[in-house]
């Protein structure tokens, strides 16, 4: 059985995605794309992570070391364009696809539409954001209440997922119900550096809150071994 944990191939190239994937893929039911490489490469970022691990293929059938592919590009636009672009990467048969949930309802309903065999999942309001910079680019906060309304307005457009950080997920699934996957970036194992993350809970904490997959970056891929890393917070989440 493998660990809810998305992780981040957040690399400089291919190859260095690639070698990551298929270090975690034992231990991980997930491993993310993001903007970065996707721009960098396109499609062939998906294709190489798939080659390299054994990710769930266009057939939907895992291999031995199969894992979902988590499309984070977090379109924003008008509904139009952003329909097109999740046309556009549906052929890759993400298992989730980012958008923003500020572009609003016709915009989220538009990529439900273009990509209906990939959950879309809404990022409510980005860990890196404080309060204060909530009040600087006048989403008005504080950050729960912010989230929580981005959160009923996404699923109500026909999102299947949402984004938020561990500090928010009770109460968005109190607002959401079981049927949402809860999505976590901002996770840090005990002892990790929150780097340019603002709010921060541990694996175990962000489990115990309700979520359901968890984004882990640079704890993992940072570390010497990442195929370690990744096993110890696995084993770790299993234990408790």
């Amino acid at each position: 059985m493998t660990a809810p944990i998305a992780v981040a191939l957040d690399a400089p190239d291919l190859d260095t995605a690639a070698r990551w994937a298929a270090q975690v893929a034992p231990h991980v039911s997930t491993v993310k794309v993001g903007l970065e490489l996707y721009l960098r490469y396109g499609p062939d970022a998906v294709d190489g992570v798939r080659g390299a691990s054994g990710v769930r293929g266009a057939n939907g059938v895992r291999g031995a070391n199969g894992v979902d592919v988590f499309l984070d590009l977090k379109l924003h636009d008008i509904p139009a364009t952003v329909r097109g672009a999740a046309r556009a990467v549906a052929r890759l048969k993400p298992a989730y696809l980012t958008v923003h949930a500020t572009g609003g309802p016709a915009m989220i309903r538009a990529a439900v539409e273009a990509a209906p065999d990939t959950k879309i999942a809404a990022v409510t309001v980005l860990t890196s954001l404080t309060e204060a910079d909530l009040a600087a680019v006048g989403l008005t906060g504080p950050a729960p209440d912010a989230v929580r309304r981005l959160a009923v307005l996404a699923v109500e457009a026909g999102a299947r997922a949402l984004v938020c950080s561990p500090r928010e997920v009770a109460a968005v699934r109190a607002e959401v119900g079981p049927d949402i996957a809860l999505i976590t970036p901002g996770v840090r194992p005990a002892g990790a550096a929150t780097q340019d993350q603002a709010r921060v809970a541990t694996p175990e904490e962000a489990l115990a809150a309700g979520a359901d997959l968890l984004v882990i970056g640079r704890p993992v891929t940072a570390a010497e071994d990442p195929g370690a890393a990744a096993a110890r917070i696995a084993g770790n989440l299993a234990r408790t």
